[in-house]
């Protein structure tokens, strides 16, 4: 089973981290020759942003080099309407994810996650906001619990 794991900002933080942890290094190579990752467009903002804030720019000459090697999941039109549909979806559902005048980078992620099954059999997002993403399980996208994974790739485990 072909899948792709799409890593949230916080995820994708550490994976891109001048100092990465063992624990992440260790993940890294844990993934199969199956499981592909591939950053979303909009987790790349995200982190981007900060990281440009905070002048870290050994942080994003490692996430450019990253990004070129896995790829983007791009931002267009067709992910911004499918965007806008998750965006009402969890709203009528009476579960949004985030305040009605924010751009809601969780369903952009999702969107970019979900235009991606059309390529791979499974979707996995990587994240520490399990409670948003876990609300679009029924949609076809598994959710990995970011800190708990890293538990078990600890400093201290073989």
């Amino acid at each position: 089973m072909n899948q792709v794991i799409v890593p949230d900002a916080h995820p994708l933080s550490q994976i891109t981290h001048p100092r990465i942890k063992p624990s992440v290094q260790k993940w890294l190579k844990s993934l199969d020759k199956e499981t592909v990752i591939k950053v979303a467009e909009i987790t790349d903002y995200e982190l981007r942003r900060e990281l440009l804030r905070t002048g870290k720019q050994k942080s994003i000459e490692r996430l450019n080099k990253f990004n070129q090697e896995v790829g983007l999941i791009p931002l267009n039109s067709a992910v911004m309407q499918k965007a806008a549909e998750l965006w009402a979806w969890t709203r009528n559902k009476g579960k949004p994810t985030a305040s009605n005048d924010s751009l809601d980078g969780d369903v952009i992620l999702v969107s970019q996650a979900i235009i991606q099954l059309n390529n791979f059999d499974k979707i996995t997002i990587a994240t520490t906001n399990t409670k948003h993403i876990s609300l679009f399980k029924d949609l076809g996208i598994d959710v990995l619990d970011w800190m708990e994974t890293l538990e078990g790739f600890s400093d201290t485990s073989a």
